[in-house]
C-alpha cells in the first residue's frame, strides 16, 4: 500500500471534477495483468515499435460483433447488469470475447463508463491494439478518459499490484487525457520501484512527456535510457515523438544518428521522416534517406514511395518524383494525387493535366481530391478563368464540389472580380449547405473584401455560425483598408468579447492600414500596442510601417524606423529592403542606397525581383544610371517591372534612343508590354525630342498591343509636341482626347506656350489650370513668366494680386548637395549658407572664365522689371549654381557632383553647368523635378531639349 501511496490523493481531485454515477456496479474483482501498451493514441496509426499490425476492423463495432444480436433486447442499464451476472455464472468457455465486447458496448450505450472500463481492463488489457479501438468507442459515447483512471485507483485499493506493463497503460491514459501531474507521479513511482528500466515503459514515458510536456522532456527520457534496451524501439519512439511535436530538424537528426548506429527501422518511421524533409525543404537529406530505402529493399512499400513523391515535389524536384512514380509496380490513388498536386503547385500544369488523362488508362478513377489538385494548381499559377472551367468539367463528370473545390473557385473569382460569378457561387454554397464550413465562409468573406464589397462581406460574417481568428482578421482588414478605423476598432472590441484574442496578424493589419493612410503616429502606436499585449513586432510589422512612410513621401521617417527595426534585432526581408530603396530614391540618397544594396547582398536578396527593380529605380533617381544598368544586366529572369524600370531610367536621363532599344528587346522576347511600359517609352521620346518615334509608339498602343492610351500617355504627347514648337498639333490633340484633359496636360501645354511666347493659347491653358488647381502657385508663376517675357508688367501685377486674393503662396525654391554624409541646403529665402562668401568668390571667378569663352548671362530669364545689372546678380543667386560651386570646392577633382533641385532649372543655370563641366573637367548630375541632366565636357544629356 505504501509503495503506491503517491497515487492515492489523486482520486478525490478526480471525483471533484468528474463524479461517477451512483448506480455503477463495483462488484468486480479478479486477478489480471496489463499488456504492453504502445504509445500511439487510438485514432493514430499503430506504433512502428510494436510487432503487431492493426486489425482491419474495429472489434468493438456493432457490425463486427457476432453476438451483439443477443444484447439488442437490453433496453435498460439494469437489464445489462442482469445479462452480465448471467455471463459470470456461466463457464469461462461460454463467456466468449464477442459477448464481453458486446457487454462493454452496452455499458457504453447506457453511459455506465465505469463498468465498461473495468470490464475492459479485466478482459482485454493484454492486447494493446484493442485499447485503440476501445478508447475510440469510449470517447464516441462522450466518456471522460479520467474515469478509466478511476478504475486504476479502485483496483489499487482492492490490493492489485501494478507492474511495469500496467503502468505503461496508465501512462497511455494520462497522455490521452493530458493529465500532466499524474503522469509525473507515475514516473516517480517507476523510478522508486526500479521499474523504469523496461523498454516499453521508456516508450510510454517518452510518449507521455512528448504529448504533455514537449519534445525536450521526451528527449531527456530517451537519453536516460539504459544502453541494454532494445535500442531500435527507443530510437523509433524518439523520432516519432519529435516529429509529432513539429521538431522536424531534431527528428531527422535522430534518424541520421540511428542509421549511423546500424539500427533498422520500419517503413512507417521512414515515411514520417520523409514528410519532415518535405516540411524543411531538405532535399539532400531526403536523397540520403532514399538511398537507405533502396539499400534496405523498402522501395516496394507504397507508403514510402508516396512519401518520396511528396518530399521531392515539396523540394521542387519534380523529375525525381516522377522517377519514383514510374518505378512503382503498384500505385494507389494517393500516388496519382501526389504527382498531380505536386505538378500543379510547381506550375507544371501540362504535366498535371497529362497525368490526369493517363489515370483512365491505368484503371484509376480520379476522386474529388484529384480534381481539387487541378483547381488549386491552376489558381496558384494565376489561371483563374481555367479554375472556373475545370470546376464546370468536374460537375459534368459527376463530381459534386466540396469545400476545397469551392474555396479554390472563390479565390479565383476574388482575383477576377466578376460580380455575377460572385453571386452565383455564393448561391451554390448556400444551396449545398457549404456556408457552414468555416474555410468556405472565410473564403467567401475574403472574396467580398478583396472586391471592395463590405456590405456583402459583413452579411457573410454576421451569418457565420462559428468564426476563427482568420475570419475576424479578414473582415477587420476590409474596414481598415477603406480607412474606416472606428468601425475596425469596434470589430476589435467585439472580437475580444467573442473570446478571440487579437494576434500579431490583427495588429499588423492595423499597422499597415494606418501607414498606407498616412497616419504614421497611429501606426507607430499600434507597434507599441503589440508590445503591451505581450507579443513581439515582427518583420511584417516594421515593414508595414516603413512601406506606409515611403508611399506617403515620409522618406526620412522610413529610414529612421528601419534603424529602429535593426536595433530591435529584426532581420529585414525583401519587401523591407524594397521599401527602403524607394525611400532612398525619393531623397536621392545614393550612399544610403548603396548601403541597402550591400544589405541585400548580405541577406541573399539579389535574385529577388522586387529588390532588383527597386535597385534599378534607386540608382536611376540618385544619379547613377550606370549602376542601375549594371543591376539590370545581372537579373537572370527579367520581369516586365524590371524592363519598365530600366526604360524609365533611360527616359529620366533623356536617353530616348536607349529606351527605344530596350523596348525593341521586349518585343523580341515573350514579355508583353503594358500601359506603364508605354508611359516610360513616351517619356523617353518626350525628353529627347523624338517626335516621329513618339507618334509611332503612341499610335501602336491601341493598334498593335490593344492598350487604350490613358491621360498619362496623352500628357507625354502634348508635352513632346509643345516643347518641339508644334503648338497647333498639341492643341488639336487636346481637343481630340477621349477624356477631359487634367492639370498635367494643361500644365505641359502652358509651359510650351511660355517657351514660344504664345499668349493666346497660354491664357486658355492658364484659365483651365486655375479651375482645376486654384491653389497651385506653379500655374500662376508660369503665366506671370509668359507676361514678363512679353513685357506685360501690368498683367504680371494683376496675376500677383489674384494670388493674394486666393491666398496662394509661392513655395520655397531650394537645391542641395550631399558631401561627407552631410546635406548642404541652398535656399532662395531664409538663412544663408555659412560658407556663402567663399561660394560667391569662387562663382565670380567661374563666371569670368566663362565670359572669356563666350558665355552671355540669359537675363531675359529674370522675370522682374529691373535693370540688367540687377538681373545678372539675381542669376548668380540661383540655388543650383551655389550648390554646384560648393561641390567644386569641397569634393575631389575626379568625383562627380550631384545636385538635387525641387523645381525646373532655368536656361542660364543649364548653360553655366555646361561651362563648368568643361572648365573643371567634372561630371555634373543635376536633378530638377523628375529628370536628370548629365553635364560632361560642355554638353548635356538632354541635348538642350527640356
Amino acid at each position: 500500500m505504501e509503495a503506491i501511496a503517491s497515487l492515492q490523493h489523486l482520486k478525490p481531485s478526480l471525483l471533484h471534477h468528474h463524479p461517477p454515477q451512483k448506480n455503477q456496479s463495483k462488484n468486480f474483482t479478479t486477478n489480471f495483468s496489463l499488456a504492453n501498451v504502445a504509445e500511439i493514441p487510438p485514432s493514430e496509426t499503430p506504433s512502428p515499435s510494436a510487432s503487431l499490425q492493426s486489425p482491419p476492423f474495429n472489434p468493438f463495432s456493432n457490425s463486427n460483433l457476432s453476438s451483439f444480436q443477443d444484447f439488442t433486447e437490453l433496453n435498460s442499464l439494469a437489464a445489462v447488469k442482469m445479462k452480465h451476472a448471467q455471463i459470470i455464472k456461466l463457464s469461462k468457455k461460454s463467456a466468449s470475447g464477442d459477448k464481453i465486447q458486446s457487454l462493454i458496448l452496452s455499458y457504453l450505450e447506457f453511459q455506465d463508463f465505469h463498468s465498461a472500463a473495468l470490464l475492459f481492463v479485466m478482459d482485454f488489457a493484454q492486447n494493446y491494439l484493442y485499447w485503440n479501438y476501445f478508447l475510440d468507442e469510449f470517447k464516441s459515447f462522450r466518456g471522460d478518459l479520467r474515469e478509466i483512471l478511476e478504475v486504476f485507483d479502485e483496483l489499487y485499493k482492492k490490493g492489485v499490484n501494478f507492474d511495469s506493463r500496467n503502468l505503461a497503460l496508465l501512462l497511455k491514459i494520462c497522455s490521452n487525457s493530458m493529465d500532466l501531474w499524474l503522469g509525473v507521479e507515475v514516473h516517480a513511482y517507476l523510478i522508486k520501484k526500479g521499474l523504469d528500466l523496461d523498454v516499453h515503459i521508456k516508450c510510454a514515458l517518452m510518449n507521455f512527456y512528448g504529448r504533455c510536456w514537449g519534445a525536450e522532456s521526451a528527449n531527456k527520457a530517451f537519453y536516460e535510457a539504459s544502453p541494454d534496451h532494445d535500442e531500435s524501439l527507443l530510437w523509433n519512439e524518439a523520432i516519432l515523438v519529435n516529429l509529432r511535436n513539429e521538431k522536424w530538424v531534431q527528428g531527422v537528426q535522430f534518424f541520421g544518428e540511428m542509421k549511423h548506429s546500424f539500427l533498422k527501422t520500419n517503413s512507417f518511421v521512414v515515411a514520417k521522416v520523409l514528410q519532415a524533409c518535405a516540411k524543411l525543404g531538405a532535399v539532400d537529406q531526403g536523397k540520403q534517406i532514399h538511398g537507405y530505402v533502396i539499400r534496405n529493399s523498402l522501395d516496394s512499400k507504397m507508403l514510402i514511395c508516396n512519401s518520396l513523391i511528396n518530399m521531392y515535389m515539396k523540394c521542387n524536384e519534380p523529375e525525381l518524383a516522377r522517377m519514383v512514380f514510374d518505378s512503382m509496380e503498384d500505385r494507389d490513388l494517393s500516388s496519382w494525387n501526389s504527382m498531380i498536386g505536386g505538378y500543379g503547385s510547381l506550375g507544371y500544369l501540362n504535366e498535371a493535366c497529362r497525368l490526369f488523362g493517363d489515370m483512365e488508362g491505368s484503371n484509376i478513377r480520379p476522386d474529388i481530391i484529384t480534381w481539387n489538385c487541378l483547381l488549386s494548381g491552376h489558381f496558384v499559377c494565376g489561371l483563374n478563368q481555367e479554375v472556373l472551367s475545370i470546376l464546370r468539367k468536374m460537375q459534368i463528370a459527376g463530381y459534386k464540389p466540396n469545400s476545397g473545390s469551392i474555396s479554390s473557385a472563390l479565390q479565383a473569382i476574388s482575383e477576377l472580380g466578376f460580380l455575377s460569378f460572385r453571386k452565383e457561387i455564393h448561391c451554390f454554397v448556400i444551396r449545398n449547405d457549404l456556408d457552414y464550413d468555416l474555410h468556405v465562409g472565410t473564403s467567401l468573406l475574403d472574396m467580398y473584401v478583396k472586391n471592395d464589397d463590405l456590405t456583402s462581406a459583413r452579411t457573410v460574417f454576421d451569418n457565420m455560425k462559428s468564426r476563427n481568428i482568420i475570419a475576424w482578421n479578414c473582415v477587420i482588414s476590409g474596414y481598415v483598408f477603406r480607412g474606416l478605423f472606428e468601425e475596425a476598432h469596434n470589430l476589435l472590441d467585439q472580437m475580444e468579447e467573442d473570446g478571440h484574442r487579437p494576434d500579431l496578424v490583427t495588429y499588423n493589419i492595423l499597422v499597415s492600414g494606418y501607414s498606407v493612410s498616412g497616419c504614421i503616429k497611429e501606426a507607430l502606436a499600434m507597434i507599441s500596442q503589440i508590445k503591451i499585449s505581450g507579443l513581439t513586432p515582427n518583420v511584417v510589422s516594421w515593414t508595414a510601417l516603413i512601406s506606409g512612410c515611403t508611399q506617403n513621401g515620409y522618406y526620412k521617417d522610413a529610414i529612421k524606423y528601419f534603424i529602429e527595426m535593426q536595433k530591435e534585432g529584426i532581420k529585414p526581408n525583401s519587401t523591407t529592403l524594397s521599401s527602403l530603396l524607394r525611400a532612398c530614391a525619393g531623397l536621392s540618397l545614393l550612399q544610403k542606397g548603396k548601403e541597402v544594396h550591400c544589405n541585400s547582398i548580405k541577406n541573399a536578396f539579389l535574385q529577388d525581383v522586387f529588390v532588383n527593380t527597386a535597385l534599378i529605380d534607386m540608382y536611376s533617381k540618385c544619379g547613377s544610371l550606370k549602376s542601375a544598368y549594371e543591376v539590370f544586366q545581372t537579373i537572370q529572369n527579367k520581369t516586365l517591372a524590371s524592363w519598365n524600370s530600366m526604360i524609365g531610367g533611360f527616359a529620366m536621363y533623356s536617353l530616348g534612343k536607349d529606351a527605344i532599344s530596350l523596348f525593341q528587346e521586349i518585343q523580341c522576347g515573350n514579355i508583353r508590354p503594358d500601359a506603364i511600359t508605354f508611359t516610360a517609352l513616351l517619356s523617353g521620346c518626350r525628353n529627347s525630342g523624338l517626335i516621329s518615334e513618339g507618334w509611332k509608339y503612341f499610335d501602336s498602343m491601341k493598334m498593335d498591343h490593344g492598350i487604350m492610351p490613358t491621360i498619362e500617355h496623352y500628357s507625354c504627347m502634348v508635352d513632346l509636341l509643345g516643347k518641339a514648337g508644334y503648338l497647333d498639333e498639341a492643341w488639336d490633340l487636346i481637343q481630340k482626347m477621349p477624356m477631359e484633359p487634367d492639370a498635367t496636360v494643361w500644365g505641359a501645354f502652358l509651359s510650351s506656350c511660355r517657351i514660344y511666347k504664345n499668349l493666346e493659347l497660354g491664357e486658355i491653358a492658364a484659365e483651365e489650370l486655375f479651375k482645376l488647381e486654384p491653389r497651385n502657385a506653379a500655374n500662376y508663376v508660369l503665366l506671370m513668366n509668359l507676361y514678363s517675357v512679353l513685357n506685360r508688367w501690368k498683367d504680371v501685377d494683376r496675376i500677383r494680386e489674384l494670388m493674394e486674393v486666393n491666398c496662394v503662396k509661392v513655395g520655397h525654391v531650394w537645391s542641395w548637395i550631399l558631401i561627407n554624409q552631410t546635406v548642404h541646403i541652398f535656399s532662395a529665402v531664409g538663412k544663408a549658407h555659412p560658407d556663402e562668401g567663399e561660394i560667391h568668390f569662387e562663382l565670380y571667378h567661374l563666371i569670368s572664365e566663362m565670359k572669356n569663352l563666350g558665355y552671355v548671362p540669359a537675363t531675359e530669364r529674370v522675370y522682374q522689371n529691373i535693370d540688367i545689372m540687377e538681373k545678372e546678380k539675381m542669376l548668380l543667386s540661383h540655388t543650383e549654381k551655389l550648390a554646384i560651386t560648393y561641390g567644386l570646392i569641397h569634393t575631389k577633382d575626379s568625383s562627380p557632383i550631384r545636385v538635387i533641385k525641387n523645381t525646373r532649372t532655368c536656361s542660364d543655370c543649364h548653360t553655366v553647368a555646361k561651362y563648368i563641366s568643361l572648365l573643371r573637367r567634372r561630371d555634373i548630375f543635376l536633378k530638377d523635378g523628375l529628370r536628370f541632366h548629365h553635364f560632361s565636357e560642355g554638353k548635356c544629356s538632354c541635348n538642350d531639349f527640356w
